[in-house]
């Protein structure tokens, strides 16, 4: 039987405490009750986004960059503004706003280092 497509994203991340409210506070992610105590999962659809303590024998350090390979893309309704927020604040923009395909785009570094794109086009 084949698999049928993703249907859990995780990341690990050094603080969970500071990195659930970065993700609460600018991208607006609620914290779902289900989830063991050493992971924040959200209630995100169609598919489970959550952050997790870092699992034994994992070094974020030891890598310029985590997650470096993967592309992880999330839809928000409002684009511009998360973008405006995270600015302002001085978080760092990986790619500035433009329209493209999936609509307006940009990407940001979050507080591990994870580099997150954002589109608004569903």
């Amino acid at each position: 039987m084949p698999a049928t497509g993703p249907d859990f994203l995780s990341l690990q991340v050094r603080d969970l405490d500071a990195s659930q409210a970065f993700y609460e506070r600018y991208l607006g992610l609620v914290r779902s009750p289900a989830g063991p105590p050493h992971a924040v999962v959200f209630a995100t659809t169609p598919i489970a986004f959550a952050l997790r303590d870092i699992a034994p024998g994992t070094d974020l350090d030891a890598a310029p960059q985590p997650g470096i390979g993967v592309a992880l893309w999330l839809h928000a309704t409002d684009v511009q503004a998360i973008h405006d927020a995270l600015a302002a604040d001085g978080h760092p923009i990986v790619t500035a706003p433009f329209d493209g395909p999936f609509g307006r785009t940009f990407a940001f570094s979050d507080p591990d280092g994870y580099q997150i794109t954002l589109h608004d086009r569903a």
